[in-house]
């Protein structure tokens, strides 16, 4: 992770909820959250409600060191809600960690968040001015607060959230569960995916179909931007009052890098976008090489796209160690270099004396391609000629995506011909912007493109 580790960026978040008349819900949710574990390492958790009463558990670390069989006997319920965190906004402590619960007037709410608000200190001032005391130092508290303060004045849960949301500008899918409703959001802009799904009688909601796929559950549809879905008893209602935008602008990067290769968005495979994003790299940036490879893990699906556009035999040149955690990453240039050896091992045999054309999903600060190179020089590559499967970074993310400022980002550094020396490889070549969409043909959302264009849907 470039921030963390400087291997790439980090991840977003991960939200799964279910409402399951047969109970046994928080299970549901943990196998959910395991497959949504890309999505965030630093924290996770699971709120349940049985007969009305609201029970949670969550703490610093994975899935399955936070959660074991006697906690999820402990979470027991009939409707559920869980999170994997990377934090946008706000440390990495155990408080910061979702789903948020609070108890106030009205009862209680569980809230698990995806997204990054841009208002966030705006709203704080105003909340603060009004007597509210945080727990947390997270915009997710913020929403939950929203909510909680709409609620005294509204005659149902679902009306609050339609009235709060309406004060938050920036990204967010959210799942808000009370003791008798779980409640589905996504912002009118639509940055975050946020999908529908079916098990039996089950309803299930989650960031990616992946995670309804590793529970037996059948994708039914997305959330549209702005729609709010409720499920009470079994019964589905969908508020569109907030559906104002004329498309939505889901993260291109969540093709490129964030959702897993398994996943449809917006009606488009993840895989199969990757791979046509390394087919487009093959005819715009043709190399005579001997071996195409893939940075594990999102570049590989790229490779074989640009392998069988190109021609070149597509081989397996970089390992990646799938048994090391973040604990062991400490600060410093040579402890960043030492960890990229760690978590990646070049395959002698596969590059020795060959042309090899390696491709990333990005290049950010340029430290993990100039190791990653030199690792191929060193396992005997003859010549490296680096592909990146998307345009050059520049501009920062506002929406949940740790994309750093400008004066960290190598492109608006650098000219394309100084990053190639920097890094170290016999060429260099970006996804070109203009194929950005030719990538996702299949898609029916439009996107934000904001971090390579620094244009973004909302002004602030």
């Amino acid at each position: 992770m470039e921030e963390e580790s400087e291997l790439s960026i980090h991840e977003e978040c991960g939200i799964f909820g279910i409402w399951d008349p047969a109970g046994d819900c928080a299970r549901t949710v943990y196998y959910g959250l395991y497959a949504l574990q890309h999505r965030g390492q630093e924290a996770c958790g699971i709120a349940a409600i049985n007969d009305r009463e609201l029970s949670f558990h969550k703490d610093v670390g994975l899935v399955g060191e936070v959660f074991d069989a006697r906690r999820l006997d402990q979470l027991n319920g009939t409707m559920a809600v869980g999170h994997v965190r990377y934090a946008t906004t706000g440390g990495n402590r155990r408080e910061n960690a979702q789903p948020l619960t609070l108890k106030y007037v009205k009862g209680t709410l569980a809230v698990a968040h995806n997204g990054n608000l841009v208002n966030t200190q705006e709203l704080r001032t105003a909340f603060e001015y009004r007597g509210a005391i945080f727990q947390t130092t997270t915009d997710s508290e913020l929403i939950a607060y929203a909510i909680a303060q709409e609620r005294l004045r509204c005659s149902c849960v679902e009306d609050a959230v339609c009235q709060a949301v309406k004060g938050l500008r920036g990204a967010y899918s959210l799942l808000v569960m009370s003791p008798q409703k779980l409640i589905a959001v996504r912002d009118p802009w639509g940055f975050r995916p946020l999908c529908m799904g079916r098990r039996g009688e089950a309803i299930l909601f989650a960031s990616e179909s992946c995670a309804l796929s590793a529970v037996g559950a059948e994708l039914v549809r997305e959330v549209e931007p702005g729609e709010i879905v409720v499920v009470e008893n079994g019964e589905i209602t969908s508020i569109r009052e907030n559906c104002v935008n004329a498309s939505s602008h889901m993260c291109i990067f969540e093709y490129i890098y964030f959702a897993r290769p398994d996943s449809i968005l917006c009606g488009q495979s993840v895989h199969m976008a990757r791979r046509q994003a390394g087919r487009l790299l093959a005819r715009s940036s043709p190399a005579e090489a001997d071996v195409v490879i893939g940075v594990p893990d999102s570049g590989l699906d790229a490779a074989m796209g640009y392998a069988e556009e190109s021609g070149i035999p597509y081989g397996i040149g970089l390992v990646k160690n799938r048994y090391v955690g973040r604990t062991f990453i400490t600060p410093g240039q040579q402890s960043r270099e030492q960890a990229v050896r760690i978590k990646l091992g070049a395959l002698r045999s596969c590059v020795e004396g060959k042309r090899v054309v390696m491709i990333d999903d990005s290049i950010v600060r340029g430290t993990t391609s100039r190791q990653i190179v030199s690792l191929l020089r060193e396992a005997g590559a003859a010549q490296v000629h680096m592909r990146v499967s998307s345009p050059p970074f520049l501009a920062p993310c506002h929406f949940g995506t740790d994309i750093p400022d400008r004066d960290e980002l190598i492109a608006c550094r650098y000219s394309m011909e100084e990053i190639q020396t920097l890094i170290g490889a016999d060429s260099l070549a970006f996804l070109r912007r203009e194929d950005l969409h030719q990538m996702v043909p299949d898609a029916t959302c439009g996107f934000c493109e904001g971090c390579f264009t620094g244009t973004y849907p909302i002004r602030f």
